[in-house]
């Protein structure tokens, strides 16, 4: 592939930087600030919707979205869109403004890719309209939910309804004032074959039974206004046709969804680690110890290297599983999304470590991004499939790779 941003893309990056420099950047201590107040912690930022009809009166809106909709979205390919997703994770409130933000992004997907024409008029407009918010129930306390066959909320037909029995937690967006619709993965057929078991169906937030037990913290952090909750389902009734795609189909869904998400995951790490780096460079230039500027420690520059290195391994990589998802499709693309799951959450980590070792006190203190960048990337080494799960697969898929070929 050409690691070269096309024209269009060098336009859209500038227009995305643009806005967030203009729009964005100003404003994060505000931001970041009211989320803090106890009050208003589940509440959105009042100026939000502003911002956001800014971005979407300006073409930057549903970027995500590879298929064209109209005013809604501009059809970018994964390829197109990594870059800007790079510039969004700089910001960990940037991904909203531009509509662009998970799990809303995932769910969109599968309501675009798997949605019945009805549940798209019903759910996929109004979130590709920015209008209400969405969660993703997936994981389950009891159960190790990384093998999604574990899953055991049962999801049972009852006439034309389904009944929904379970405990999910983890269930990111759940807290949000505007999360009005959820896609819930549960049990429909218990003794099917191990990968036909499994179904995913909408439930509206309102529905009788949808109980959220807590609100879960992430290293301390809040995760405000999205949060991540608890949610106990209680004999859950929802119509037959909120199914989506049929019975059994679950598991099918659920590795449809992820591979896109994972890119964007990816790209926004790269961009956590850009701003990091960039941070750090700027801190060892300016402050002294030992009677010289901390940038003349060649431990400093060592690891001022390493992290250039780093950032740019993850960023050619994760654009090279982007073309892979563009020109052969995400199955042709599974070994190269499970590389950048692996590398991209670590490369993270070890960049913000060594800028928060540089920043000192201030390193993990409440004056920098670092500290909950730090959080947020550690987190993401578990969601979406933590690394030894993608580890298993990789090394299995890539002993079997060459023994086929030693076989020719």
């Amino acid at each position: 592939m050409n690691f070269e941003y096309s024209d269009k893309t060098k336009e859209n990056i500038k227009k995305v930087k643009d806005f967030m420099d203009t729009h964005l950047y100003p404003l994060e201590n505000e931001i970041i600030n009211y989320y803090k107040n106890r009050d208003t912690l589940w509440t959105q930022w009042p100026g939000f919707e502003a911002l956001k009809e800014k971005a979407r009166s300006e073409g930057l809106w549903n970027l995500f979205l590879p298929n064209d909709y109209g005013d809604l979205s501009p059809g970018l390919s994964n390829l197109e869109y990594a870059p800007l997703a790079k510039e969004m994770g700089k910001l960990r409130f940037a991904s909203e403004v531009f509509n662009c933000s998970a799990p809303d992004t995932g769910n969109m997907e599968v309501l675009a890719k798997y949605g019945s024409p009805e549940q798209q008029e019903k759910w996929l407009k109004p979130l590709m309209a920015g209008k209400i918010r969405s969660a993703f129930l997936m994981t389950e306390p009891d159960v190790a939910s990384s093998d999604a066959t574990n899953i055991q909320t049962s999801i049972r037909k009852d006439g034309d309804h389904y009944i929904l029995n379970g405990r999910k937690w983890w269930s990111s967006g759940m807290m949000s004032e505007h999360c009005k619709i959820a896609i819930v993965m549960g049990k429909t057929a218990p003794d099917a074959p191990k990968h036909m078991q499994q179904s995913q169906i909408l439930v509206p937030t309102d529905t009788p039974g949808v109980e959220i037990v807590r609100h879960m913290n992430v290293f301390g952090y809040d995760d405000s206004p999205e949060g991540h909750a608890e949610v106990r389902l209680n004999n859950v009734r929802v119509p037959a046709e909120n199914l989506i795609l049929g019975e059994g189909r679950g598991f099918e869904i659920a590795q449809g969804r992820l591979g896109p998400g994972r890119i964007h995951h990816c790209m926004r790490l790269v961009g956590v680690a850009e701003r990091a780096l960039e941070l750090m460079c700027r801190r060892v230039s300016e402050r002294e110890a030992f009677g010289r500027p901390l940038i003349k420690f060649s431990s400093i520059r060592q690891d001022i290297a390493k992290s250039r290195c780093e950032i740019e391994q993850a960023r050619l990589l994760t654009l090279s599983a982007a073309d892979k998802m563009d020109t052969a499709g995400n199955k042709e693309a599974k070994d190269l999304i499970a590389m950048i799951k692996i590398i991209a959450p670590n490369m993270a980590c070890a960049v913000l470590d060594r800028a928060i070792q540089a920043h000192g006190g201030m390193g993990v203190s409440q004056d920098t991004f670092l500290a909950a960048a730090y959080a947020g990337s550690r987190t993401l080494r578990l969601a979406d499939g933590p690394d030894e799960v993608h580890m298993f697969q990789l090394g299995r898929n890539t002993v079997n790779q060459v023994m086929e070929r030693a076989q020719v």
